[in-house]
């Protein structure tokens, strides 16, 4: 082992050692949490602000939090109650009572983002709260704090920072709905969600809600999987400064320092909050160079009035690992466990490369000074020794704008107006460029490729002579901006019923095109792509525009509404939800037949959703719950333009998605033991694709052919038990069966001038739905010595995991084989979080450490199944290990650091 684990292990031993010597005097704060009308409030959130101490209101309605002496504000919050805070000097053990008054519409972010309420919202949901967060991310991208929640599943993918990717019940985040303070940021071309837009968000998050499943959101939303709902910090109260100082593999660095401003006159706070990180990269030329920024403002107009600005964005820049290889190239060990036999091994294409290996850079001769051009302008390449394939730069800011305001008593009117700007790409190559084919995945020789453009001498009209540049590294640019606003309003019928309705408007525009990153050593790369160009504007030179060239936009109304009526133990809700979507392209390097730039349009097209459920309160520590709902989703952009032929689908058909839900919340010991469980059940019909096809006057169109079916059912448990104030278990499970339910046939006409058709068939039926394990056992042990330190063992189990792949390319009847399954494995973390006892004129001091993959698990993380590039096919055996592609698992890493508050 490296001496660099041993100095790890060895702080971290004396960080768990470290409460015995710093030991302080603490003071308890109790009282009891309760409504107006005398009930007792469960799980009612009590802590101190500005520190990690709090507790939750137990089955009696109280609440004890041990702390040092000190000044404090407690806060005490219960979704669907006003927020109450006091301020206290803690000198001596005290009682804090709470007394809440219910207000339906709390001038809170929270109400516009539809999060669910416990016990009383029909759906299945799990909070993470700040605490959580802080102690269990380590600065990773966000969705790996939910590796510990039922049914969701998310990697690191290559290993390259802001490059994660999440699964919920089967579904990728194209299908779930990520939500930033209530408003959806997947991308309105496709659905995905970009990770490193968002770099630096989880310095900011306040708390995360996942929805599993259909989810109570009011929104038209991709929410077949879920919806994850992330809620950013407040605008503080309280006057203060956050800084936190980070290390980590990879040569990782980080420092994000908070500034809040505190109330000002009881009107108006501010907070403000700036992030700095880069990294080498635990994986090879994944190194990352990223800042993150965050602004919260808050006015308090009048009791019912509140306005709210924020602001985040992170722009930055980091090297990728796109391309998963062949097992063998990154570990004969890893291959062997996969079940390669000794003959494969021997191959020379598969010479082991380790796990680190990244295809995606090379090295080249540091006396080549080419500029590189990205963001409208020129630069020098990230390092002088090595250039990477793939880079992603980006910057991707979201300003919402909040206004909240309580009409009467039953009648308040939420409206939030965002815009988001999106301005970067990625790079690649472009042209014929000097491969290296020594392993089964070939690789830039990029000294090749410069001396031949060096040597590819050409004459221009002028006489000139000029190098010419036969291969390339060009951007992918993606510049894009997005202005919507959503309007709620709510009105309370009577004191059993309430309603709310709105709008949903929202319109994107996305300029795609590819330009030259760099020349390789030419002077000019040739391009005939852009048919306005005359011949002598063929030759490109750094930074001009080649291969296409368009801009796409989005159009987008919905209406909602939404009824919850509440009865003795009863609760009901039902929403329905109508929305148009329309999509217009311009192509700027194609010609309309009047020669303009080629213009397409698509009608108006309909998508509606319709859903509710109910809950029963057995008592005040058991409830059940039941939901139901039918989707009918709009196809996305590039299912119904291609936008590089201009060709348009003139009759998309929806998306169908039926779900059923029941589920338990138990409660018991006192509020000390909790536990969830539900069934699901979800059918996803007529998923799609689109085909080429000659219209009857000759132009290009396109055919939808549907018809592709999954069911996804599960079983999904949580269970939390505070077996003492020194000790917790966690536990989560997910047992689930997801398959493609029946094989495809039809018939499409490919030339409507000649009736020319086509059969299509996809033999997919019983086939696994891959990309995600369908068993996961999850499980942690919190020891808590004493206030303010804990330690947290955690592990994961992941089975019955197969690999991802394309349904629509299994068109060969005599391929029944299943998808190859990933072994299982095991997965353990490791957290030490110690909030010292120490007073330094108010501050507050913490210390934390992470260790990842803390016994070094060998493991496929990702896969998919016969890969078009690193199959290994002379064996002639199809889906096994060695025809598919992977990532491997990252190796064991760690994070620590410290931070301070006053």
């Amino acid at each position: 082992m490296s001496k660099s684990f041993y100095r790890i292990s060895a702080l971290l031993l004396m960080l768990m050692f470290l409460p015995t010597f710093l030991m302080a005097q603490n003071y308890t704060i109790s009282g009891v949490v309760k409504s107006q009308t005398g009930e007792v409030l469960i799980g009612a959130n009590v802590f101190l602000k500005g520190t990690t101490l709090g507790a939750a209101s137990e089955a009696d309605g109280t609440y004890k939090i041990t702390a040092p002496k000190g000044r404090y504000t407690i806060v005490c919050s219960y979704i669907g109650y006003e927020k109450v805070e006091y301020d206290i000097n803690l000198t001596n053990n005290m009682e804090v009572n709470f007394t809440l008054r219910e207000h339906e519409f709390s001038l809170s972010v929270e109400v516009i983002a539809d999060r669910a309420k416990e016990q009383k919202t029909p759906v299945a949901f799990t909070d993470v709260d700040k605490k959580e967060i802080e102690q269990v991310l380590g600065s990773r991208d966000i969705p790996l704090v939910l590796n510990y929640t039922p049914s969701v599943y998310a990697t690191s993918s290559g290993g390259g920072a802001g490059d994660a990717r999440i699964n919920v019940r089967g579904f990728n985040q194209r299908n779930i709905a990520i939500m930033i303070n209530g408003v959806p940021i997947n991308d309105m071309e496709n659905g995905w969600v970009y990770w490193s837009n968002w770099d630096g968000l989880g310095d900011a998050t306040s708390s995360i809600q996942v929805q599993r499943g259909l989810s109570s959101v009011t929104l038209a939303t991709p929410a077949v999987g879920g919806v994850i709902n992330i809620v950013t910090d407040p605008t503080a109260s309280k006057r203060g400064v956050f800084y936190k100082n980070e290390i980590g593999s990879g040569n990782f660095t980080k420092q994000t320092l908070f500034v809040h401003t505190g109330l000002i006159d009881n009107k108006f706070a501010l907070t403000l909050g700036g992030v700095k990180k880069s990294q080498d990269g635990v994986v090879d030329g994944t190194w990352s160079d990223a800042y993150a920024y965050y602004l919260g403002a808050a006015y308090q107009v009048d009791q019912n009035n509140r306005l709210e600005l924020y602001a985040t964005g992170a722009p930055q820049r980091h090297g990728q690992r796109r391309w998963r290889l062949n097992a063998a190239t990154y570990s004969h060990e890893l291959a062997r466990e996969l079940g390669y036999s000794e003959e494969i091994l021997q191959d020379p294409k598969l010479a082991e490369q380790g796990i680190l290996y990244n295809s995606n850079w090379n090295s080249l001769d540091p006396t080549y000074r080419g500029k590189q051009y990205w963001n409208d302008g020129t630069s020098n390449r990230y390092s002088p020794t090595f250039i990477s394939e793939s880079e992603n730069y980006y910057h991707k800011p979201i300003v919402n704008f909040n206004w909240y305001s309580n009409l009467t008593k039953d009648l308040s009117l939420y409206t939030t107006l965002y815009w988001s700007g999106g301005i970067g790409g990625g790079s690649g190559t472009f042209g014929s460029m000097v491969w290296d084919y020594t392993l089964l995945q070939r690789v830039v020789d990029w000294n090749g490729t410069i001396q031949r453009n060096m040597n590819n001498i050409d004459t221009l009209a002028n006489g000139n002579a000029v190098k010419v540049s036969r291969g390339i590294l060009r951007n992918s640019v993606n510049n894009q901006w997005t202005l919507g606003g959503i309007s709620k309003a709510f009105y309370k019928v009577n004191e059993n019923l309430t309603t709310s309705f709105g709008l949903d408007i929202r319109y994107a525009e996305i300029e795609h095109y590819r330009e030259v990153r760099d020349l390789l050593g030419g002077d000019y790369f040739y391009s005939t792509a852009n048919a306005f160009d005359m011949p002598d504007q063929y030759y490109k030179k750094l930074g001009d525009k080649i291969d296409y060239f368009f801009t796409n936009s989005v159009s987008w109304v919905g209406t909602f509404a939404q009824a919850e009526y509440s009865i003795d133990r009863f609760t009901y809700y039902a929403t329905a939800g109508y929305s148009m979507i329309k999509y217009d392209h311009t192509n700027h390097f194609r010609k309309a037949a009047d020669g303009s730039e080629l213009y397409i349009e698509t009608d108006w097209i309909g998508g509606y959703q319709v859903k509710g459920g109910a809950s029963f309160r057995y008592s005040a520590d058991l409830n059940f719950y039941a939901n139901a709902g039918y989707i009918a989703r709009v196809p996305i952009f590039d299912q119904v333009i291609d936008d590089r032929s201009g060709a348009k689908i003139t009759d998309p058909k929806n998306e169908k998605i039926l779900s059923f839900e029941v589920g338990a919340n138990y409660k018991a010991l006192n509020n000390r033991l909790s536990a969830k469980a539900n069934l699901y059940y979800t059918m996803w019909k007529d998923r799609a694709q689109s085909r080429g096809v000659v219209n009857p006057d000759g132009s290009e169109g396109l055919v939808f052919l549907n018809g592709i079916n999954s069911s996804h059912t599960g079983l999904e448990l949580e269970l939390a038990f505070q077996a003492s104030k020194f000790l917790r278990f966690d536990a989560a499970a997910s047992f689930a069966s997801w398959v493609y339910t029946d094989d495809v046939a039809g018939v499409y006409v490919v030339d409507y001038q000649t009736n020319q058709q086509e059969d299509y068939n996809y033999y997919i039926k019983d086939l696994k739905v891959g990309d995600a394990p369908q068993r996961q056992i999850a499980g942690g042990i919190t020891v808590t010595p004493i206030q303010g330190f804990n330690a947290q063992l955690a592990w994961r189990y992941n089975t019955e995991y197969y690999a991802d792949f394309d349904p629509f390319t299994r068109t060969n009847e005599s391929d029944r084989g299943q998808v190859w399954k990933i072994p299982s494995f095991n997965l353990f973390e490791l957290h030490f979080y110690y909030n010292l006892p120490i007073e330094l004129n108010g501050m507050d001091l913490t210390v934390f450490a992470h260790v990842f993959n803390l016994f070094d698990e060998l493991y496929v993380q990702d896969a998919t199944d016969n890969s078009r590039f690193n199959a290994y096919k002379a064996n002639g055996v199809n889906h096994s290990a060695d025809d598919a592609e992977i990532y491997p698992g990252l190796p064991r890493t760690f994070n620590l650091g410290f931070s301070i508050r006053f």
